[in-house]
């Protein structure tokens, strides 16, 4: 019998959350995706330290500004550790905007061209890149600018519906609804306890994907930030689910039958009228879980995106 893992792939598309490239070339995903927490970890591994030597000696050749440099670093940095692994994917590789310019449209926007530009200067094509940013409204707002530009996009530390629609609104190429934090915090909070069919996380995602399948919303649903495999096999069917390689060795390991929880039956509904900013901002402010997770997610990329810089600015020495 196949494993899970093996069913998942044939219903779901199969995402590696992770910079180690051991992880993924052992599972072999069609994307992977990258984070300031993740690009900190790899900068620990062996395959990375040639790169932050090289990052360092590119943003030394191009600017003699030392914040510019540390800057420019961290971009390449994160861009050549997204190169290496798009030679082992298929198909694309999400790398993260700083998540200091999450309140910033324009700052997003140049950003992410930064970004884009370092990659076509390593020889990767455009259409294998996502550029991550958060949901806020700004990040929303950058992420329609850039789709129009040929940029797509990857909108992440999403957790409520009015996100999720503000997203597919603007033309967003690909929403990551985070599925284990929602878990925490209402663990936190009621004192529950919480099994895949009530795990509010997973509800969270099954309402998006079929919100959108409904209204022919073309944007991406791809779940992320799972706690458990329990929580993975619960949105079997998902457009995109993106997995750490701890919860994929649990599932290559496991076989039964799996059970498609997710099916696109087509649009029936007339998508209703855009939300304007002022909604966007009072649903997201009427749920605590929600307002509370985002500025935390936030708070704590960016604190791993200084920690990077404390690792790249000694090899700038």
């Amino acid at each position: 019998m196949s494993t899970l893992l093996e069913q998942l792939k044939a219903v779901t598309t199969v995402v590696v959350d992770s910079g180690d490239i051991t992880a993924i070339e052992q599972f072999r995903p069609v994307d992977a995706t990258t984070n300031p927490s993740l690009l900190l970890n790899a900068s620990q591994l062996d395959f990375a330290k040639p790169l932050l030597a090289a990052a360092a000696a590119y943003a030394k050749s191009k600017t003699n500004d030392g914040a510019a440099q540390l800057s420019l670093a961290s971009d390449k940095f994160a861009v050549d550790v997204g190169t290496a692994i798009s030679k082992l994917v298929p198909g694309r590789i999400s790398t993260e905007v700083d998540a200091r310019l999450s309140f910033d449209t324009q700052a997003t926007i140049a950003k992410a061209k930064q970004l884009v530009a370092l990659y076509q200067e390593n020889g990767v094509a455009t259409d294998k890149i996502l550029i991550k940013i958060a949901s806020t409204w700004e990040g929303i707002q950058a992420a329609r600018v850039l789709e129009q530009q040929g940029i797509q996009c990857n909108l992440t530390l999403l957790f409520h519906m009015c996100q999720a629609r503000a997203c597919a609104e603007a033309g967003v190429f690909l929403i990551s609804p985070f599925v284990g934090r929602i878990l925490d915090w209402y663990k936190a909070n009621t004192g529950q306890s919480y099994d895949a069919e009530t795990d509010p996380g997973v509800i969270s995602v099954r309402e998006i994907y079929r919100y959108f399948k409904q209204h022919g919303h073309q944007t991406i649903v791809m779940g992320a930030s799972f706690r458990n495999t329990g929580e993975v096999l619960a949105l079997a069917g998902c457009d995109r689910l993106t997995i750490a390689p701890a919860l994929l060795d649990e599932l290559s390991k496991q076989t039964g039958e799996l059970t498609v929880h997710l099916r696109d039956t087509g649009a029936t509904h007339k998508a209703p009228a855009a939300l304007t900013e002022s909604e966007f901002r009072w649903a997201l402010n009427e749920d605590a879980m929600a307002t509370e997770k985002l500025a935390e997610g936030i708070r704590k990329f960016a604190i791993d995106q200084r920690k990077l810089e404390q690792v790249i600015s000694a090899a700038l020495q």
